[in-house]
């Protein structure tokens, strides 16, 4: 009897501690603790693990070109300094068949830089209206208002295939378009035909149609300018603006296109440099922790790529120095930080952000939450270093002038 009931102890306390270690005998027995199955494999986190802190600042920067040739100093931003993205202007272009040849030489040189290189970001204004940056062989395209005019949203979503069209041909991955800023200022010198018109919805719909026209040919749309440029009286060019509203004043009107894009999965935005005192007082929309993480980010639950405009631009340069500027917008939220003109200024800004990284300034870990949104973006658009060309001009112009076709 003693040998029986140790017996029956010993199975107890053998079942007792089965159930905490988790252990079972059977998927349905009652109480039993399944393990956690194991994390899914993501490949572009491992990716970003295992790049050296210099790939990592690299990505985060969007660089422009000198010239109209793949040039020495543009080549070294590539294969030393590792930029991910690189903006061309009216100066970088000159007829079709040199902007082939000088993005096909850009791929080359990242090619070239080693093999797991991620693939650049070629991006430009190619807005149409008054901003175009395309060669004159080209077709133009109208402005943003004037499509509006067509009372036909689907008109702006023609338009945007025929410019992911061009824009694919010519080699670019990139288009920093649709404007989604509300003309609502009559004094405001920069934005006015650009937008699509004074409404709210009207810029709403005709500029998320637009922008999902661009990603339908695999170009990346950037819609711009957070948190709304229309509303100024100042060329951010050439100063700083400022837009004396609230945060809910903004989501009465200037938010209302970008919250529509974000319901549409827009993948990146471009943020303006503009200060709304009411919202930060101390620092502009584009270093602003307050407008990238609190607004955007976290009111409007964006997740995707967010871009600085140009800090290059009056609205920096006379306030704030440019390094110091770079750091605080990536602190503040954004990903990449455009530097459109001169090699220094891009040195300078990959410097002082690998500095920053370096001191822990700049965290480790939000660092790798914008490589990884870069590298995604990059991989959902299924984006190469591939050589395009040549171009068939009849053939995109033919297509151009059926998207602005008057009805």
């Amino acid at each position: 009897m003693r040998n029986v009931r140790i017996g029956v102890v010993a199975l107890a306390l053998a079942v007792t501690t089965a159930g905490c270690t988790g252990w079972t005998s059977g998927k349905d027995e009652p109480g039993a603790v399944t393990p956690p199955p194991p994390a899914a494999a993501d490949p572009i986190r491992d990716r970003v693990r295992a790049m050296p802190l210099e790939d990592k600042i690299g990505q985060m920067v969007f660089a422009g070109v000198d010239g109209t040739e793949a040039s020495a100093e543009v080549r070294r931003l590539i294969a030393d300094d590792r930029v991910g993205g690189l903006i061309l202007y009216k100066d970088n272009i000159e007829s079709v068949e040199q902007t082939v040849r000088l993005l096909n030489g850009l791929k080359e040189a990242n090619r070239e830089a080693g093999a797991g290189r991620p693939p650049l970001l070629l991006g430009v204004d190619q807005e149409g209206g008054k901003v175009s940056r395309l060669p004159p062989q080209l077709e133009p395209f109208p402005s943003s208002r004037d499509v509006a005019k067509s009372g036909d949203a689907s008109r702006a979503r023609a338009i945007g295939e025929a410019l992911g069209e061009e824009l694919s041909a010519l080699g670019f991955n990139v288009d920093f378009a649709p404007v989604l800023d509300v003309d609502s200022n009559p004094r405001n010198p920069v934005i006015g035909s650009r937008s699509f018109g004074s409404s709210a919805s009207v810029v709403a719909s005709y500029g998320v149609e637009e922008m999902l026209g661009l990603r339908s040919k695999s170009v990346v749309p950037v819609v711009k300018h957070f948190p709304g440029h229309g509303d100024t009286s100042v060329d951010s060019h050439l100063e700083l603006p400022v837009v004396n509203k609230t945060a809910d004043e903004l989501r009465k009107l200037e938010l209302v296109p970008f919250a529509e894009a974000i319901r549409s999965k827009a993948d990146a935005v471009m943020i303006a440099h503009i200060l709304l005192p009411k919202v930060d007082p101390d620092r502009p929309a584009s270093m602003s922790p307050e407008i990238v993480a609190g607004l955007l980010r976290g009111d409007m639950g964006f997740d995707g790529v967010v871009m600085t405009d140009d800090m290059t631009m009056g609205a920096i340069l006379k306030h704030h120095d440019l390094g110091a500027a770079a750091v605080q917008s990536a602190k503040a939220g954004c990903d990449i930080v455009l530097v459109a003109h001169e090699y220094a200024n891009a040195r300078l800004v990959l410097d002082a952000l690998k500095e920053a990284a370096r001191s822990g300034e700049l965290p480790a870990e939000s660092i790798d939450r914008s490589v990884y949104r870069i590298l995604s973006l990059k991989e959902r658009y299924g984006l190469r270093d591939g050589e395009v060309g040549p171009v068939d001009v009849a053939k995109i112009n033919a297509a151009i002038r059926r998207a602005t076709a008057k009805p």
